[in-house]
Parts: structure tokens; sequence; C-alpha cells
């Protein structure tokens, strides 16, 4: 049974922290990115994995403080056919970015179509290698925190009031929202997928597999958009060597026309 500490904790994350992200963490990217947008990804990033982790660590916490069992929040090893079907489930989803990955790394059109879909949120996705590897571990992170903290404890402590199906339903709104600086557009679709996760652990009686098909998802995403968008990168840097120099050789042609002048 949950009691107020539990409250205050899931009001903690679901009610306050969407806040502190969309009107104080996304304004400060948005300055940051004006500036130099590859290390604003790199500080965004890096909060992140520092809120994700700290709030699954308060919930840690509390939990091992009450003495809980940790299957009663969803973590347990399904067994029987909800192992096997799980897995199978998530070799399907990685064959198919598997795929998708290799026909977008081979087509220039199908980079300029994703580059297009990606739009303003480019500028939250990785460019470079050392971009990859930090939004990997985002990635992993907001796999297993999000869903421990939203399909997890949030569904766990309005359980007793509204039963397991009312409590995961009122999750997802909740879930959705902490996506809200992805406009109108991106809360609808982080909504259906959390929907999507929800079925995931009703289905399978387990956190594990909707961890696994969260950060699946989160690094498909992003590994694709990565071999979209790092062209660009290139091209970027490419052109700003070039106009270094030009500048570099005008300025050598500068000093060279005034060394020249005393002895005109």
């Amino acid at each position: 049974m949950s009691v107020i500490p539990d409250l205050l904790y899931v009001t903690l994350f679901a009610v306050a922290w969407p806040i502190f992200d969309y009107f104080v963490l996304w304004p400060a990217f948005l300055r940051r990115s004006q500036a130099d947008p590859a290390r604003a990804r790199l500080w965004i990033w890096g909060v992140t994995l520092f809120e994700q982790w700290g709030l699954v660590a308060v919930g840690a916490a509390l939990w091992l403080w009450n003495e809980r069992a940790w299957a009663s929040v969803g973590l347990c090893v399904p067994d029987g056919w909800r192992l096997w079907g799980s897995l199978a489930l998530i070799l399907l989803l990685a064959v198919y970015y598997a795929k998708t990955a290799v026909r977008v790394a081979h087509n220039s059109a199908a980079k300029a179509s994703v580059r297009k879909q990606l739009g303003t949120l480019a500028m939250l996705l990785p460019h470079t290698r050392t971009e990859l590897s930090w939004f990997m571990a985002t990635s992993l992170t907001a796999g297993f925190c999000e869903e421990f903290l939203f399909r997890g404890y949030f569904t766990w402590t309005f359980a007793p009031w509204l039963g397991w199906w009312g409590a995961a339903a009122l999750s997802v709104p909740f879930f959705a929202i902490l996506h809200a600086y992805q406009g109108w557009t991106g809360i609808l679709r982080t909504g259906a997928v959390g929907v999507l996760f929800t079925l995931v652990v009703a289905i399978f009686g387990s956190l594990f597999p909707a961890i696994a098909i969260h950060a699946l998802v989160d690094i498909g995403a992003g590994v694709i958009a990565w071999l979209a968008l790092r062209e660009e990168s290139v091209k970027g840097d490419m052109v700003g060597s070039e106009k270094q120099k030009e500048t570099q050789q005008e300025s050598g042609a500068e000093s060279k026309s005034v060394q020249a002048e005393p002895g005109a």
C-alpha cells in the first residue's frame, strides 16, 4: 500500500520534473544552442543522466526503506512464454531498426527524408560519433529510469485506488507531458508510445521487456538520425575550415601589403 512519501515522490517526478524541464532546462538548452550547438547537446544529455538516475535513486531508497519486494514494482524477469515472447519482440524490433539504418546509410533520398522529418528536434540528436555515444548512454538511462518511474512506481502507487489498468492509464498523460518540449505532436506521439509500453508490461508481467524496447527505440532513432545528420555536420566543419583558411589568407595578404608599403 502506498503512503504519503510515495505520493510526494510521484508528485516530484510526474509534476515537478516536467515543469522544471519545460520552463527551465529547455530554455537554457536553447540559449546554449545559439552559442555552441554541439556543447549544448552534451550538456543537456549530461543533465538528463543526472536527473533521471537521481530520481530513480530516491525511489529505490524509498522502496528499500519500506522493505518492499522489487517484483511488486515490476522488476522481475518474465518466465515461460512471456520470456520467449518478449525476446522475440525485441529481436524483431532490432532487425527493423538495423534494416532501416542500412537503408538510410546508403540512400541520399532517405537521409534527406529523415532530416526533414526531424525538423527542429535535430538539435537534440547526435551529429558525431562522440555525440552518438552520449546519446546511447542517455537512451539506456531513459529506457530504465522512465519505465521504472512511470510504468513501475507511478502505477504501483495509484493501483490500490484505481486498479492496475486505471493507474497505468493515468500514468500515460504524465509520461507524455514530460516530453512537452517536443510540442503537441511530440506529446501525442509520446503518449501513443506510452500506451504501447504499458501494454508490453501488462502482457509480459514485467518492466524489463518495456525497458529493453524503450531503450532500443531511442537508440534506433538516435542511430538513424546520426546517419542522416553526420553529413551536415561534416559539411559544416568543411565550410568553417574553408572560411578560416580564407580569413587567414586575407590576413596574410594584408600583412604582406603593409610590409611592402615602406619600401614603395
